[in-house]
């Protein structure tokens, strides 16, 4: 679509932004729109998914037909298939005559289905039907209905995770996916912040009859760095608010602070349950392998050091004895004072004969270490060692593949973790295999 084309759209439908994104969301909404293809939009709540199929259902063939928006999460889970569908006198209780559903009154037309995620299983079913051969069946009845609408859809969850709980009929998802639109969120185009702040000031001006407010160059900054969960919802909100209680016509980031201090809130986003917590646990545990494998490292290496000293007499303080005693060797090297601390071969009666309870010359004879021996750890590098968890990680997987020759199945059940996990580790670090 050419930018005249794309331009012309969105002064028509009031379109405001440039972001790359939303120019790509816009061009598909318009080139589909002459279609009768069912279209699944997704994005964020409060992005404008409902203007979406508004500029759809204007662009098709169906825009002097009826159009309406069904809020799938705002119905209950008993009446909403009435709603839809429409049901026969008698067919529950409070069905004192006929009625009509959506499908049914707006034939001709396009029915937003939004929060789509949030349809009943057996709803879901229903919808199917309508969806493959345009039949559906009031509640109540066994007459087979037919009607020509077009649906179009919209979810802020990811359906595919649903599906994997059972929560979402899998071939429900690719009839209504046929043509997929994402519209951004806000933080996925912070350089139209200031631009939309600017129009929905401008419109509350002219309705509350008062000079629109204008931000100085550090309060956008604080537009622009905060997260808007609730995006142009939200946005909108906070314009209306600060129109109506800021007394100065130019809004400083003193001012969003002491109006708004929610907006200094990065809204850093935090995962709990399901797989993420899973796969976080088994993170976990490959990390205490990591440490435990160092542990033991280091209870080998005081034990080296241990045995050095012991065996050639170095003079070292009993409080540096006593830290390189790990639990795991006290019982072979038990702890002694500098003054009756055993050499090689040590004979106690021996001991007391020749130093009269005194300490021996011989005890502060250094250790000897030939000029091969000196040379070599002249010639030694010292090679510090990474302690980033990462690092610790990746080479953790890399041992444990080693081991199993590229068996990966085999890998992550020594790791103790999944599969799954175990490729997903694969393809971030990037090992070869």
């Amino acid at each position: 679509m050419s930018t005249k084309n794309l331009q012309a759209v969105k002064r028509r439908f009031e379109i405001i932004g440039h972001a790359p994104a939303l120019d790509n969301a816009l061009s598909t909404a318009v080139r589909v729109a002459n279609t009768d293809l069912t279209v699944l939009i997704t994005g964020e709540s409060g992005v404008g998914k409902e203007v979406f199929s508004k500029i759809i259902h204007s662009l098709s063939a169906r825009k002097h037909s009826k159009f309406i928006a069904i809020n799938c999460g705002a119905i209950p889970e008993g009446t909403i298939n009435s709603e839809l569908f429409g049901h026969e006198k008698g067919a529950f209780t409070g069905a004192a005559a006929e009625r009509k559903g959506y499908f049914e009154t707006v034939s001709g037309g396009t029915i937003f289905l939004d929060e789509i995620g949030e349809m009943p299983a057996d709803t879901q079913a229903y919808l199917l039907r309508v969806l493959e051969n345009g039949e559906f069946i009031r509640v109540g009845s066994s007459v087979t209905k037919t009607t020509d609408v077009r649906v179009i859809a919209a979810t802020n969850v990811d359906l595919l995770e649903r599906i994997q709980k059972g929560k979402f009929r899998e071939d429900l998802y690719y009839r209504l996916n046929t043509v997929p639109i994402h519209v951004p969120a806000l933080k996925e185009r912070r350089n139209d912040i200031p631009l939309l702040f600017r129009k929905f000031t401008v419109d509350f001006a002219e309705k509350y009859r008062t000079t629109p407010i204008k931000l100085d160059e550090r309060a956008e900054l604080v537009f622009e760095n905060y997260s808007w969960p609730g995006n142009i919802r939200e946005l909108k909100n906070v314009a209306e608010q600060l129109s109506v209680l800021s007394e100065d016509k130019v809004i400083t980031a003193e001012t969003l602070v002491e109006k708004l201090p929610n907006l200094l809130k990065r809204n850093l986003p935090a995962t709990f349950g399901g797989e993420r917590e899973q796969n976080s646990f088994q993170e976990r545990e490959i990390l205490y392998k990591l440490l435990f494998d160092m542990k033991a490292d280091l209870n080998d290496l005081k034990s080296l050091v241990f045995e050095l000293i012991n065996n050639n007499d170095l003079n070292i303080s009993n409080q540096q004895l006593k830290q390189l005693t790990s639990p795991k060797y006290s019982e072979s090297y038990p702890v002694y004072n500098q003054e009756d601390r055993p050499r090689p071969n040590f004979n106690p009666e021996e001991h007391n004969r020749e130093t009269n309870g005194n300490v021996s010359i011989e005890d502060n004879r250094p250790i000897l270490l030939d000029s091969q021996s000196s040379q070599e750890y002249e010639n030694s590098e010292i090679i510090e060692e990474s302690l980033k968890l990462a690092d610790m990680e990746k080479d953790m997987i890399l041992r444990a593949l080693k081991k199993h020759n590229g068996k990966r199945k085999k890998a992550a059940k020594d790791l103790d973790i999944s599969e799954r996990t175990l490729y997903r580790k694969i393809k971030g670090y990037d090992i070869q295999i």
